[in-house]
This record gives C-alpha cells, sequence and structure tokens, in this order.
C-alpha cells in the first residue's frame, strides 16, 4: 500500500471547502485525543439503505447537544455494544456536521453476533463510542499526494468510508471515477445518494456482470491517478494484482474484514487467566478461537493496527505480524492476536477476556 504525504495547506482548503459545500475537514486525520477516551450517544435515526433490508445506518449524536470532535474522510468510530462486544465501523456522513454521526451497518447472521445486535438497537439507545480514529486517510490530489486524478472501487458496504471521499472530490473539483460493485443491485447500500454523480459512478453487479477483473475495476486508471480501495480481501487482492508494475499509480486500500492467515502454522494456546488450552489452526487466528469461547474478548479492526485485542505473552516465542507494536512493546510481551501468532508449538497468554 502506498500513501502519500499529507500537506498541511490542505487544512486552508477547509474555509473554502466550508463555503462551498458541508463536506468540511479534509484529509489529513486529526489527533484522536486520547487513545481510551470514549463519547455516550444516543441513536437518533435509523434507516434502511439497502433495498434487501439489510444494511441499516445510523445517525448518533450527543445526549447533551455539544459538538462531537472533528474527523475527516476514511475515519472510523469503535462502537461499544451492550453486550460487552466493540465494533468498528467508518464515518460515512458529512464531516462538517458536527452534531452528528453517521455509520451504516451491514446485517450478517452467520458473523460473530456484533452487526445482528447492532441492527436490533432502538431508537434512542445510548452508546459508548470511542473519538473518530483515521487508518485510511484521503491525501488529495495537489494538498498531499502527488497523483493528479482519484479512482474510487467500493465492494459492498465497503462504500461507507469511500462516500466522504468522493464527496470532498467532488467538492474540490478533483478529477475522480468510481466502480461499485456487489452480489446483486438489493444489496448496494446509498445508490440514491450515488445517483447524484451520473455516470461518473460504474455500478457492476455479479448476478448480471459476472465477477469484475483487474480491467473492469481499473477502467480508465490512467499514469498519475491515486486509487481508493475498500472492500472484500478477494477484490483487493484483484486490483493488487492488477496493478503490479505500475509505478505510475497510488494504491490504498481498506479491508472490512480480517486478511486470510498466509504460512500459518497450528498451535497450542494457554490462557494464563484460566487455564484453559485451545488449538489454533494453521488457517486461523488466535483471537478466531478465543472469539468462540468468549464473545466479548475486546477487539476491533482484526487488522494488527488499532491495538484493541493486545494481550502479554507469559511464555512462548511470538510470531508478530502486526503493523504497530513497537519493539519495545513487543520485547515486553504484547502480541495483536488477530494477525499474530507463536513461532513454536505453544503459546501462554494472559488476555483480557471481558
Amino acid at each position: 500500500m502506498t500513501h502519500a504525504t499529507p500537506d498541511p495547506l490542505l487544512d486552508a482548503v477547509e474555509v473554502l471547502v466550508k463555503a462551498w459545500t458541508r463536506i468540511g475537514p479534509t484529509a489529513v486525520p486529526p489527533s484522536p485525543g486520547p487513545r481510551d477516551a470514549t463519547l455516550e450517544l444516543v441513536v437518533a435515526e435509523r434507516t434502511v439503505v439497502a433495498t434487501d433490508q439489510d444494511v441499516v445506518s445510523f445517525q448518533l449524536s450527543t445526549t447533551d447537544g455539544a459538538r462531537l470532535p472533528k474527523w475527516r474522510p476514511g475515519a472510523h468510530l469503535d462502537i461499544h455494544l451492550p453486550s460487552g462486544r466493540k465494533r468498528q465501523y467508518s464515518l460515512c456522513g458529512d464531516p462538517a456536521d458536527r452534531s452528528s454521526y453517521r455509520i451504516a451497518v451491514r446485517r450478517i447472521p452467520e458473523g460473530l453476533g456484533g452487526s445482528v445486535e447492532m441492527h436490533d438497537l432502538p431508537e434512542g439507545n445510548t452508546l459508548r463510542v470511542s473519538r473518530p480514529r483515521n487508518a485510511f486517510p484521503l491525501a488529495v490530489p495537489g494538498h498531499g499526494s502527488p497523483a493528479e486524478r482519484l479512482h474510487f472501487v467500493a465492494g459492498g458496504i465497503g462504500i461507507t468510508p469511500i462516500l466522504p471521499m468522493l464527496r470532498l472530490a467532488d467538492a474540490l473539483g478533483v478529477d475522480w471515477t468510481m466502480v461499485y460493485v456487489g452480489r446483486r443491485r438489493d444489496t448496494l447500500p446509498f445508490l440514491d445518494e450515488l445517483a447524484a454523480y451520473g455516470d461518473r459512478v460504474v455500478i457492476r453487479t455479479d448476478d448480471t456482470d459476472g465477477l469484475p477483473t483487474a480491467a473492469d475495476l481499473l477502467a480508465g486508471v490512467e499514469a498519475g491517478t491515486a486509487v481508493y480501495c475498500c472492500g472484500p480481501v478477494p477484490m483487493i487482492d484483484v486490483l493488487r494484482t492488477g496493478l503490479i508494475g505500475r509505478t505510475d499509480v497510488e494504491f490504498h486500500s481498506e479491508r472490512f474484514s480480517a486478511p486470510p492467515v498466509v504460512d500459518g502454522r497450528a498451535f497450542t494456546l494457554e490462557l494464563e487467566n484460566t487455564g484453559e488450552v485451545f488449538e489454533v489452526p494453521a488457517d486461523r487466528s488466535p483471537l478466531d478461537v478465543l472469539a468462540e469461547a468468549y464473545p466479548a474478548i475486546p477487539y476491533s479492526c482484526r487488522q494488527g493496527f488499532c491495538g484493541t485485542c493486545r494481550l502479554n505473552v507469559v511464555e512462548g516465542e511470538a510470531d508478530h505480524r502486526d503493523g504497530s507494536l513497537t519493539a519495545d512493546e513487543r520485547a515486553a510481551g504484547s502480541l495483536l492476536p488477530c494477525v499474530s501468532r507463536a513461532r513454536g508449538d505453544r503459546l501462554v497468554v494472559r488476555a483480557d477476556l471481558y
């Protein structure tokens, strides 16, 4: 993944953008504040945004009418659910609206329960929510990116972080295009909002167009383009393959599911807290195995960057595969079980299970 260097001059554009449109702050992520700081927000509105009824958007507002912390396209929230589960959802509303945050959630009945619990939340329910954090920031051409134009690719619910990005690009007059893919048209959220952009948004569905190729997803991507993609791992892999050797194109991506385990080996995981022993298969993460036994175990991104699932190694050698722990943290025994593993046959850990 290529990341462009943010340009501090971009903040000056914010004044122009606010006068032109209600997009608000732009590409460089703000300071997130204290790592554990949370907000108390109320579900002010819930709206079905896909015709298959499986995607609902939630408008979250403060209980006292206070202005919410700023955010910029690509940011997400950690939602602390009543059950104790913690889930991560991209912000997909208007950054200039400091009165509420908007997220959207697809119901996944066969998942680990977070999306179903979200869908069951009524209006008026109060939630504990993190301040916005951004691991997928947009760098606008001419303001942090050497690219000349933008190309967005979204797969299904992966549209959520992309929506604020294309709104900002459009407001700034940046040349952009987009491909939006899904299984069927009725599964795709926010089609009504995207219709306003006309033929700059190409919609493809598997049932009528077949599975998209790299050529389909990268149609019109010329030298000097920055590609931003959010969606399932197979789609991102198709894009990566299609861009091999394209040194004239930036590529930025965010998955909304855990990455597959590569070159894994089975090992035994023991919890010092309880004495329980778990067998971790070669193709599954330690977090997956622990979450089956302890559904409320803290985790969020499942990609090795947020640090929510951190636990401590008591015995054994860790195979660190994250991109966020420092050398000192690793030496002190920290491990992110969503992506990391054991180098040997056994690992003893101390974990926060609730």
